[in-house]
């Protein structure tokens, strides 16, 4: 049996489209039904974003003192980029607003250019993201079409592995510190090898030494409560 008003910490596989903020309200909602309380303190350690899927840290109770050293693990990514075109978003949740040739490019020069991100780099995130900006949402200023600058912060890239090449489109491996923002990785990519690119993928793998094989699907959810939760004390 689990103690979720104490606290602990659950690992979801975050369904597309949905934001990390749905998942902690329908986690917490569920909770609070089940556990027959008015209120539960529930967070997530590290934001995935809507067309994004993986690995979600969820804590509950006295967990959520812990998430910021949960939210420091390594982590992993699977994530698809294209070549050739580029978004304000730097994926799909914004229309593409340039295209470019990639009839320059071949596997090995997609390799070299890789490689060029393994170790420190400084990333400039992106303008949408949940970056703060004079305590506003970096996000909401760039709907707004208003001008901001993002500093560049430093991060490490462990390690990027080509899984699959198919011009213009490329399917790579992360592993890289909290922090790291494979959106801002698929824009850099795509200025290093002149061709610019956004991402049409993205699910996280691994956070620490959970994968997706320790994560529960929403679905799965209502059951495993229901299993954890011991209401006849």
């Amino acid at each position: 049996m689990m103690d979720f008003i104490e606290g602990e910490v659950l690992y979801i596989d975050k369904p597309l489209h949905w934001t990390s903020f749905r998942v902690v309200r329908v986690v917490r909602a569920k909770l609070c039904q089940k556990l027959k309380i008015r209120k539960l303190k529930v967070g997530h350690a590290g934001t995935l974003d809507p067309l994004a899927t993986g690995v979600m840290t969820i804590c509950t109770g006295k967990m959520t003192k812990q998430m910021e050293r949960l939210q420091a693990e390594k982590k992993e990514y699977l994530a698809t980029i294209r070549l050739g075109a580029t978004t304000p978003s730097f994926d799909l949740e914004t229309e593409i607003d340039a295209e470019y040739s990639t009839n320059h490019l071949t596997h090995q020069s997609v390799e070299e250019a890789l490689n060029r991100f393994i170790g420190e780099i400084r990333q400039v995130p992106p303008l949408y993201s949940a970056v703060k900006v004079d305590g506003k949402r970096a996000y909401e200023l760039a709907r707004r079409n208003e001008d901001i600058e993002l500093k560049p912060k430093l991060l490490v890239i462990d390690s990027i592995e080509m899984v699959a090449c198919d011009l213009p489109d490329i399917t790579i491996r992360v592993v890289c510190s909290k922090g790291t923002y494979i959106r801002a990785l698929a824009r850099d990519i795509g200025e290093a090898l002149q061709s610019g690119a956004h991402l049409t993928g993205l699910t996280r793998t691994r956070v620490g030494e959970i994968t997706l094989a320790h994560c529960l699907k929403m679905e799965e959810l209502d059951r495993f409560l229901d299993e954890q939760i011991d209401l006849t004390n």
